[in-house]
């Protein structure tokens, strides 16, 4: 009986051990071939859109910074930034449905005062960082104040759009930074080709200039801009003047001016010192051929006519910005801003108005190219370097002087121009008007000054 009883056992173990030994094969083989099955199945696109759609980011609003000298003796640059800013973001927002690329996340600026000092711009752009976080910032016109809010952005790896002109801003190595205006030295530049231009087409010749600048760094650049153009093309370079941009007394620099007895003038100043330099100068009675100014403001700018009155009549100026573009979208924002404030928008206005669409248009490709991750700052940077505006394609490149934006690898763009404007009478009325390179309709340049007494020499 046991004898049959252990067969028995002897024979269900074998049985068991069979049917695990079948299992586990099973199971092996199950194992490989849903293995397998799953390295094959390849990645489809709704697989791939489901995931992106997943990750893509909810985005309704995007913070601009804007930093600029609200405050101080630049105030009055800052201020037009500001409004210029503020209407660029209201049509983003209003009529053009905002970043469309971003479920038409709509833009708000955060505003910062640079100040008159480095040490207050420097702390205006900690302060801005820190508490508001802003996407992209913009800032900060004076030059000196925007090399200090440039420091702090680019440590903390967000874009800045410069205003300021300086030639360097762009050679430090900063790697978030871009800049659509011309440099300080093509002012510089512009001033003189301009002056030879008109000089040869009323067969003239410009034999001999002094040029003025303030000290500050971007003063230097524009100034030496004038300087080595006059130079290539053979004019006499009497004398090269530079004094404290805050100067109250420029008695002593009239003196040299009527001892030199230039046939030009060409000066590059802010605001506060062209209108002393202007007023002395007609009080004086001097009388060259020409007088041009570089870099932007300071003479023909509707604040300095209202200051400085017939004291700045038939002066020019530099400027990178073109009030009298004859596009779209420059006769629209220009016609905007002249309702909503009474001027036309000049050289601070004028920047930020084509810096502002910049933004917008690099913000819906931004939007296109990276749509997970539109706001980062490495992607934004190659989104910026990515665009190619021109009038066809661009509102920004509509307001802009040549009509083309496209930033080269430092951050400046590679097709800054400037356009000249003089203050000329019309209907009795001191304006500012568009003469170079292409005047406006009805508009042709006064050259040279009709005052103008030629020396023994001229």
């Amino acid at each position: 009986m046991r004898s049959n009883f252990k067969k028995a056992l002897s024979k269900a173990a074998s049985i068991t051990i069979v049917v695990i030994i079948i299992i586990a094969i099973a199971a092996g083989a199950g194992w490989w071939w849903a293995t397998t099955q799953q390295e094959a199945i390849p990645t489809t696109t709704s697989f791939s859109s489901t995931t992106t759609a997943a990750t893509k980011p909810k985005i309704s609003v995007i913070k601009i910074g804007l930093i600029e000298p609200l405050t101080g003796a630049h105030a009055v640059f800052g201020i037009e930034a500001k409004e210029a800013a503020e209407l660029a973001i209201n049509v983003i927002n209003n009529e053009l449905g905002g970043i469309k690329s971003l479920g038409g996340a709509k833009l708000q600026l955060v505003v910062q005062d640079a100040g008159s000092t480095p040490d207050n711009a420097r702390l205006a752009a900690e302060k801005l960082i820190t508490q508001s976080h802003p996407n992209i910032v913009i800032g900060a016109y004076i030059s000196r104040l925007t090399a200090a809010v440039a420091e702090v952005t680019n440590r903390s790896h967000t874009i800045l759009f410069m205003d300021g002109l300086v030639d360097d801003l762009t050679q430090h190595g900063w790697k978030y930074v871009f800049r659509v205006a011309p440099k300080a030295s093509a002012h510089g530049k512009s001033a003189v080709d301009f002056i030879l231009d008109m000089a040869k087409k009323k067969g003239l010749k410009v034999k001999t200039a002094v040029v003025l600048n303030e000290d500050s760094v971007f003063g230097t650049y524009t100034g030496n801009g004038a300087v080595l153009e006059l130079i290539k093309n053979g004019v006499k370079v009497l004398d090269h003047i530079t004094y404290p941009y805050d100067i109250t007394d420029v008695s002593s620099i009239i003196a040299r001016i009527k001892a030199d007895n230039p046939d030009v003038i060409i000066s590059v100043p802010y605001f506060h010192d062209a209108i002393l330099i202007a007023k002395a100068i007609k009080s004086e009675g001097l009388h060259p051929m020409f007088i041009a100014a570089a870099g932007g403001c300071g003479y023909t700018d509707p604040d300095s006519i209202k200051a400085a009155g017939d004291a700045v009549l038939y002066y020019t100026q530099t400027y990178s910005f073109n009030p009298y573009r004859h596009t779209e979208w420059a006769k629209k924002l220009v016609g905007m801003f002249k309702q909503k404030y009474g001027k036309i928008p000049t050289e601070a206005g004028g920047i930020i108005l084509y810096t502002m669409f910049t933004i917008y248009e690099g913000l819906e490709k931004a939007g296109q190219m990276y749509p997970s991750d539109p706001l980062n700052p490495d992607n934004l940077r190659k989104v910026f370097l990515s665009l190619d505006l021109t009038d066809s394609n661009s509102i920004a490149a509509q307001l802009y002087p040549t009509g083309h934006i496209k930033f080269l690898p430092n951050g400046d763009n590679e097709y800054a121009g400037t356009a000249i404007l003089q203050v000329q009478k019309i209907n009795g009325t001191l304006t500012p008007v568009l003469v170079w390179p292409e005047p406006q309709p009805g508009i042709q340049p006064i050259f040279p000054r009709p005052d103008w007494k030629p020396s023994s020499s001229s």
